[in-house]
C-alpha cells in the first residue's frame, strides 16, 4: 500500500531511496501524522482498533484514520480485524480503501478478488461510502459525513487510478514498487505539472 498526502512535488526524485520520506512503506518515524509502519500485511486495521478502542476508553474523542489498499484487503487478518471494529461499535474509527485494481502482482480482480469491497464492508458492519479518490470535495465530504455516523465504523471506498497524471504510469502494475529512472522522473514531473 502507498501512503499518498501532501509532499513538494520535487520530494519525487527522492522516491524509493532509503532514509527519505518517501522510500516505500510510510515510516512513522519519518512521515508526520503516521502512527504506525505498516505494509500489506493487513497489520494497519487491527492497530488502529487498538487506537480507536483506547481513544473510546480514555473519553479522548480520538478519531482514527486506517489507509488500506485494495491488494492488502485481501488478508484474512482485515476481516478479522473488521468483524472487531463493528463489534465494538467503533464509530471513531475510518477506513479509506484506496482501490486501484492494481498490485504488486497485477489485477486484484485476477489475483484474489475482494469485489465487492463496500459490499463486504458492509457485511462486516460498516457505514460504507464510494467516492472518486481523486476528487477533492468528494473526500471532504465523504470524511465529514464519516463523523456523524454513529455506533458504527466507516469504510470509504475510493476509486482511483494508480499513477494517475503521468501517462506511462497510469494503470500500470510494474510501477508499484519502483521508481523512475532520471529520465522517467524528468517526464512524470513535468506532466505533473500541467
Amino acid at each position: 500500500m502507498q501512503i499518498c498526502g501532501y509532499f513538494d512535488v520535487n520530494e519525487l526524485s527522492n522516491l524509493r531511496h532509503i532514509d527519505s520520506n518517501l522510500q516505500g512503506h510510510p515510516d512513522m518515524n519519518k512521515i508526520p501524522g503516521v502512527d504506525a509502519s505498516t505494509g500489506s500485511l493487513g497489520q494497519g486495521l487491527s492497530i488502529a482498533n487498538g487506537m480507536a478502542i483506547s481513544s473510546k476508553i480514555n473519553s479522548k474523542g480520538i478519531r482514527v484514520y486506517c489507509l488500506l489498499g485494495d491488494g492488502e484487503i485481501e488478508e484474512g487478518q482485515i476481516w478479522e480485524a473488521a468483524m472487531s471494529s463493528a463489534h465494538y461499535k467503533l464509530d471513531n474509527l475510518c477506513v479509506i480503501v484506496d482501490n486501484n485494481n492494481l498490485q504488486i502482482d497485477g489485477s486484484i480482480d485476477t489475483v484474489m478478488s475482494p469485489y465487492p469491497i463496500d459490499e463486504k464492508f458492509k457485511s462486516f458492519g460498516f457505514n460504507t461510502i464510494n467516492i472518486d479518490g481523486h476528487n477533492i470535495e468528494e473526500i471532504i465530504k465523504a470524511l465529514e459525513t464519516a463523523k456523524t455516523v454513529k455506533g458504527k465504523p466507516t469504510a470509504i471506498i475510493a476509486k482511483t487510478v494508480k499513477g494517475k497524471g503521468v501517462s506511462f504510469m497510469e494503470n500500470q502494475a510494474g510501477w508499484h514498487g519502483k521508481a523512475p529512472n532520471e529520465e522517467e522522473y524528468k517526464k512524470a514531473l513535468k506532466e505533473l505539472k500541467k
